[in-house]
């Protein structure tokens, strides 16, 4: 056995890719088959996935999705309010209406996709309720 066989622990000795559990988590399904829904509703996450079985109820995604949501949403909006303004000078009842409605709509889009990332994150690198399982 090497060094660092033996250092590492028991329920850790198989590798969990990160960037394929995110992409099964960015289109809502099980981190771990990639089969199962991982939400039952806009964002409650299921206790466990009906394909596989693992345990999703340790998850600690609260308000980190939300976060991001307004992070992404945030960072493409305000330069394109920027460049929209600067070059045509809508009205602002248009510039408000466009906007407002852009926002809404990519905040509603993203927010459970960023969710299921961030659960699935927490699946890949064995964070919280997911330590235990291989």
């Amino acid at each position: 056995m090497t060094e660092s066989q033996a250092v590492m622990a028991p329920d850790t000795d198989t590798e969990r890719e990160t960037m394929p559990a995110l992409l099964k988590g960015w289109r809502q399904k099980c981190p771990e088959c990639g089969k199962g829904k991982l939400l039952h509703s806009y964002l409650k996450v299921n206790d466990s996935c009906s394909n596989c079985g693992l345990d999703l109820s340790g998850h600690r995604a609260d308000d980190g999705p939300a976060y991001l949501t307004i992070l992404v949403v945030g960072h493409l909006m305000a330069p394109l309010l920027h460049v929209v303004y600067f070059a045509w000078r809508p009205a602002p009842l248009v510039t408000f209406t466009v906007f407002s409605i852009g926002c809404l709509a990519s905040s509603l889009y993203l927010l459970p996709r960023l969710k299921g990332v961030v659960v699935a994150y927490q699946w890949a690198r064995r964070m919280h309720g997911f330590e235990d399982r291989t």
